[in-house]
């Protein structure tokens, strides 16, 4: 018997689920296969650049419940960041069990191929940082000047075009076809809280044991390009260690205090981005 083309698709999709969770099994000693595959996540029609899937996985807004605004959160941008996937994979967790009055899009490994290699690195396998290549203004001159000025540190490539990656195009797409309000994107080693936004005043003094130090944003960056040039704030979360799994009660802090500022300061957010696109017309 011939399968519909959509069972067909759904069974490539879920074999794309499985080898993806297979690998991060392997690698990530904090993330069960059996765990993953319960998650429920989605493929994207779009690969890494050595073919491994790109997924994420929606939460919608509780039955009954009014929905306050959308939120992103993206772990893995850096491949040498393993604490930021596997704390993102606990959050989901959560979100498996309550999630709300707010609506939820989690990519939690936007750089599988950086994270799966035998020694993990921080760009793709096309040695782009990812967090440079996004298309901001003056992109072509003002990327080049920052990686020189790194000493043409390898590690802070940000490519030869932006959105020249497989993965920083498919972060764009999310953004574009989710629209959210705000992005949580979660990061290591520098132990602060970071936060990108025309208007910085709603930037949270701490969440769990991250306290707020604002950096600048770079050429390429996602809080440049969505924070500053789009008015969709970007929460950055940097943990204290790439490679040590924060203990479970810190996890759990850092998603409470996450969840009460979203929910606190979703309307300012979505005020912030309405006012910029204004701005823009």
């Amino acid at each position: 018997m011939w399968l519909s083309q959509q069972h067909l698709h759904e069974q490539i999709n879920r074999r794309k689920v499985d080898v993806i969770c297979s690998k991060i099994a392997r690698k990530l000693a904090s993330v069960d296969y059996a765990d993953c595959i319960e998650l429920s996540l989605t493929p994207a029609d779009i690969w890494s650049v050595e073919g491994n899937p790109l997924v994420s996985r929606r939460y919608y807004a509780g039955a009954g419940s009014e929905t306050l605004g959308r939120v992103l959160i993206l772990g893995g941008t850096h491949g040498d960041e393993l604490t930021s996937v596997s704390v993102v994979f606990k959050w989901m967790q959560k979100l498996e069990a309550r999630h709300s009055s707010l609506e939820w899009l989690v990519a939690p490994l936007v750089n599988p191929d950086g994270v799966l290699r035998r020694r993990a690195i921080r760009t793709n396998a096309n040695g782009v940082d990812l967090n440079r290549n996004f298309p901001t203004p003056g992109w072509a001159k003002l990327s080049r000047m920052y990686w020189v000025s790194t000493g043409k540190n390898p590690r802070r490539f940000p490519g030869t075009v932006a959105g020249s990656e497989p993965e920083s195009r498919w972060v764009i797409d999310l953004i574009e076809q989710f629209k959210p309000d705000v992005i949580v994107t979660v990061h290591a080693p520098l132990d602060l809280v970071d936060f990108d936004a025309p208007d910085r005043s709603i930037s949270p003094l701490k969440l769990g044991i991250l306290k707020k130090n604002l950096k600048g944003t770079y050429p390429g960056s996602l809080g440049n390009y969505a924070g500053i040039q789009r008015g969709i704030p970007v929460l950055t979360l940097e943990l204290p260690h790439s490679w040590r799994m924060p203990k479970e009660p810190v996890v759990s802090g850092l998603w409470i205090d996450t969840v009460q500022w979203l929910r606190l300061n979703m309307a300012k957010a979505q005020e912030q981005h309405a006012l910029l696109a204004k701005r823009s017309q």
